[in-house]
């Protein structure tokens, strides 16, 4: 066995925020973690006490009351915002390197994503703040005597908000979530994925601290830990108002179900099986590359990675020949390694659970392909693998991984049937010769979102929503979306007219 660079990453204590106190977790969990890439075990979950998500939710309460956040001026938030992106900037190269072990996604995506989001969602969420977009005016024309009224219309925050993140790029996803919440006056408390809580706990130490320089009153940002036990007693706590949740389907489901009780804003990403559709005017080579990219950036395990190919019958042969000898290219190694391409998978039960449904395909009639080394290393690798010879009606369900099927279509109209075929709606990708083309079929995919002729993790543009459709969700993400999210409207303005007047010009 070779001695990799993940076994010699300093690992954080898994800590949680409790009203402006930082502590361990108290709880050992029985759950092992892991360093996905050597299978060894590295700890174990922690969590926070039932009596400490009390006093969690209390002290979220008290600063909503006193409203002692959102009387900062929006002018100060933002700066204060500000400070915490130097912050996280400076802090990005420990940060990825603890994402990328604990998500098992390779130091090379994981510094992307660190440098670009982590501190550029706390920035954008302090230029949404200096445009003004929590108060803005309205004309509105009454009679010709009297022209015109003026409204305020104030965003201000539901209440205390819980932000849950995934294990697959869980501090870009929290930094998104929280900056938000922060920006429009929220107390914020953020729960970190139980399966990797080391990039995100060290995240939240950085903002802690950089909220603690400004000048926050303790209780204004808190960190729980653990599992869906401690996440759940939040959820339905009647003090949090605003739930933002970045997981399975399973999780958004429970969520949705106990906020309707309550009419609590739920705001919900759950994921998808995405179709690529290849039309046959498709520049091949370029097709393969990003079919290859899109099963295993972040190893496959992401919300919007590739889930069924849809392949128009006469390049079917060409195409899976140029994706196979790509994939055979395909470093698979340590995550904290800068040669490799791609990592394992999260935990061993990820893996088993994988491997399991591509032996239900196989058992079904299907193909199983895979051309991806597998190296000597006894962690949770699996090689990207393409699923042939299965029907469109079977394979209905996201698996979250490298693993895809492969189904072959007469022509647009079908691949259109096929990829609108599941009760998921994310995200959809058609590669396309003629844009034109592309464009049109794109327009007929049922999903939150459709690139033609691309590949990559980031949204078709910076200010464009993200939304969901069917099972991949509820609500809409994106920049200003989620700054909206976290708030509910206030109209205030001098009306200087009755009801008897109101009669006496309209009649």
């Amino acid at each position: 066995m070779t001695t990799t660079p993940s076994q010699g990453i300093e690992l954080p204590a898994t800590r949680q925020l409790v009203d402006g106190e930082w502590s361990d977790g108290p709880i050992d969990l029985p759950t092992e973690l892991e360093n996905p890439n050597t299978g060894e075990v590295v700890a174990r979950m922690k969590a926070t006490s039932d009596e400490d998500v009390e006093r969690v939710a209390a002290a979220a309460a008290r600063v909503h009351d006193t409203s002692a956040w959102l009387n900062v001026p929006a002018e100060e938030r933002a700066a204060i915002l500000e400070s915490v992106a130097d912050a996280l900037d400076a802090a990005a190269p420990r940060i990825a390197a603890l994402e990328a072990f604990g998500s098992a996604a390779v130091i090379g995506t994981t510094g992307m994503l660190a440098s670009v989001i982590n501190g550029g969602s706390f920035r954008l969420a302090a230029g949404l703040l200096r445009q003004g977009r929590t108060m803005h005016k309205v004309d509105v024309e009454l009679s010709q005597s009297d022209p015109k009224a003026q409204a305020e219309v104030h965003r201000l925050p539901w209440g205390p908000s819980l932000s849950l993140v995934p294990w697959n790029a869980p501090a870009p996803q929290g930094c998104h979530k929280i900056a938000n919440s922060l920006a429009v006056g929220a107390p914020t408390i953020l729960k970190p994925s139980e399966w990797a809580p080391y990039g995100t706990t060290v995240m939240a130490e950085v903002v802690s601290a950089a909220l603690d320089a400004a000048g926050a009153l303790k209780g204004t940002f808190q960190v729980v830990q653990g599992n869906s036990h401690v996440g759940g007693m939040l959820v339905k706590d009647k003090r949090i108002r605003a739930i933002s949740l970045t997981g399975g389907l399973a999780a958004g489901r429970a969520i949705a179900a106990v906020c309707a009780e309550d009419f609590k804003a739920a705001q919900l990403e759950l994921g998808g099986n995405n179709p690529v559709v290849v039309l046959d005017d498709a520049d091949l080579d370029f097709a393969a590359s990003g079919i290859v990219e899109l099963l295993t950036q972040l190893n496959g395990q992401w919300c919007r990675a590739l889930g069924r190919l849809i392949v128009q019958g006469n390049i079917y042969d060409d195409l899976m020949a140029k994706v196979m000898d790509r994939l055979a290219q395909i470093t698979l190694g340590d995550s904290l390694s800068p040669e490799s391409d791609m990592g394992p998978m999260v935990h061993s039960a990820h893996l088993a659970m994988l491997r399991g449904r591509i032996e239900e395909y196989v058992g079904q009639g299907g193909v199983a392909h895979a051309s991806t080394p597998l190296p000597d290393l006894g962690g949770n690798f699996l090689a990207p693998t393409l699923i042939t010879g299965v029907t469109s009606e079977a394979a209905q369900e996201e698996m979250f991984g490298p693993v895809a099927t492969v189904h072959q279509v007469a022509d647009d109209a079908e691949a259109v049937r096929v990829a609108n075929g599941t009760p998921f709606g994310l995200e959809g990708y058609v590669f396309a010769g003629n844009e034109e083309r592309g464009m049109a079929v794109a327009r007929q995919v049922r999903a939150g979102g459709v690139k033609v002729n691309g590949s990559t993790m980031l949204s078709l543009n910076l200010m464009a929503p993200r939304p969901a459709w069917g099972l991949s969700g509820l609500g809409v993400e994106g920049t200003t979306e989620t700054f909206d999210f976290f708030t509910n409207s206030r109209v205030v303005g001098v009306e200087n007219f009755s009801a008897a007047g109101l009669k006496a010009v309209f009649g």
